[in-house]
């Protein structure tokens, strides 16, 4: 497929949710899961809860059947901060396309992650800065800066 080709392509539709805890001492941290060798794309990269937008569904029921399928949080143990404008992330490497609804969660009540599907093969809570510190899957620290209210400093 060429460039042209790859620009002419309607882009994929995905849902990415962050989600976000407050620590001691304002510091906050964001979960990242890294993508397991058994899922279609990204394989090892790391990335914020996400999945295909299913035909009929809103962009939000998305991203909460995303949260309960593969950390197993039901809609009543998260809240929405922020729900961002859509990113459209061309990976002309993969000659992929994809139109990314990013959105921004917190835990109530201390809520734990209580588990991973087979989609991740580990997750772990950083702060957004150190973003640049991890493979990602395309334009993440983008993504997140749709939904994160406060600016997203990073070491470029």
């Amino acid at each position: 497929m060429s460039d042209t080709q790859t620009s002419n392509t309607p882009p994929t539709p995905v849902v990415t949710s962050f989600l976000l805890r407050h620590q001691p001492g304002g510091n906050d941290e964001i979960l990242l899961v890294r993508r397991s060798q058994r899922v279609r794309t990204y394989q090892g990269a790391w990335a914020g809860i996400s999945g295909y937008l299913e035909a009929g569904v809103t962009p939000l029921e998305q991203a909460y059947t995303e949260l309960h399928e593969e950390v197993g949080l039901e809609r009543g143990d998260v809240m929405l901060v922020r729900a961002g404008s859509p990113l459209p992330v061309d990976d002309e490497s993969r000659q992929l396309r994809w139109l990314v609804y990013p959105f921004l969660f917190t835990l109530n009540q201390r809520q734990e992650v209580p588990r991973l599907d087979w989609e991740a093969l580990e997750m772990r809570w950083v702060p957004p800065a150190e973003l640049a510190h991890y493979t990602t899957v395309p334009r993440l620290r983008e993504a997140l800066a749709e939904v994160y209210p406060y600016p997203v400093h990073t070491e470029d």
